[in-house]
């Protein structure tokens, strides 16, 4: 399994922006980073000026999302929808996208409910409860 540090994730998202930028041939990965990051056009010109960026710290009190955390997140969605895991994301979401009647929206209220769940299990010192996170799901998906 890799484990990418803070900072190759970092250039990660900053390297596939770059190369939809200058039209460049990208990785399949790189391709569905990119897409995400169109989607966020608050993000564009931090990345453009990534160098930076890298090595910037955003915590809860300033006030602001880290972007590099929230566009992980999307990227963990998108493999967690591809493969249906936890099992039955995927029709949640797909209930999701129904009510929302906007991709970008029903994804953030996954996104949420995954920061929720990531967030707990920090602070439990224990893995990730699946359970809690379909339950947060569905709860999103009721509303």
């Amino acid at each position: 399994m890799f484990t990418p540090s803070r900072e190759q994730a970092r250039r990660f998202l900053a390297d596939a922006w770059q190369k939809r930028r200058a039209n460049l041939p990208a990785s399949a990965l790189e391709i569905m980073a990119a897409d995400i990051i169109a989607l966020h056009p608050e993000y564009h010109a931090l990345l453009a000026e990534s160098d930076s960026a890298l090595t910037r710290e955003w915590t809860p009190e300033q006030g602001e999302a880290n972007p590099f955390l929230h566009l992980s997140l999307h990227l963990a969605i998108e493999e967690q929808l591809s493969i249906d895991q936890p099992p039955g994301i995927r029709a949640i979401y797909e209930q999701l996208l129904t009510k929302r009647a906007d991709r970008h929206a029903a994804l953030h209220a996954i996104l949420e409910c995954l920061g929720e769940t990531i967030w707990r299990a920090s602070q439990d010192h224990a893995p990730p409860d699946s359970n809690a996170y379909l339950d947060c799901l569905r709860r999103a998906a009721g509303r």
